[in-house]
């Protein structure tokens, strides 16, 4: 999944002709922890991954759309090994992203 969505970003910001750097900077992380998420190293956030979508003036619909082109049957294609570590990573991301709604609705009630 990691893989998938930094593939993704990197396609987009190719696109836009920006370096990971200029990135970064932007988003406010490091080029090397950006260089991260385009190669499915670190999990994205969606916090993160709002600000990469802003400063490509894409949507994060725009970015995540690649994961809706996985087969629901890839588990049967050999890849017993990796669907733990793709479940782990859809945790990670669930969790994340549960944090920033929380910090939003916290945000939105002060």
């Amino acid at each position: 999944m990691n893989e998938k969505l930094g593939n993704r970003i990197k396609e987009l910001r190719s696109a836009k002709q920006f370096t990971q750097e200029q990135i970064a900077e932007q988003i406010g992380v490091s080029r090397q922890k950006y260089a991260r998420i385009e190669s499915g190293v670190n999990s994205v956030t969606l916090d993160i991954l709002s600000k990469i979508a802003a400063v490509l003036d894409v949507t994060v619909g725009d970015i995540t759309k690649v994961l809706d082109e996985t087969p629901t049957v890839e588990y049967r294609a050999g890849e017993e090994h990796g669907s733990s570590k793709k479940i782990f990573d859809m945790l990670d991301l669930f969790y994340a992203n549960k944090h920033v709604c929380e910090k939003l609705q916290h945000k939105d009630m002060i």
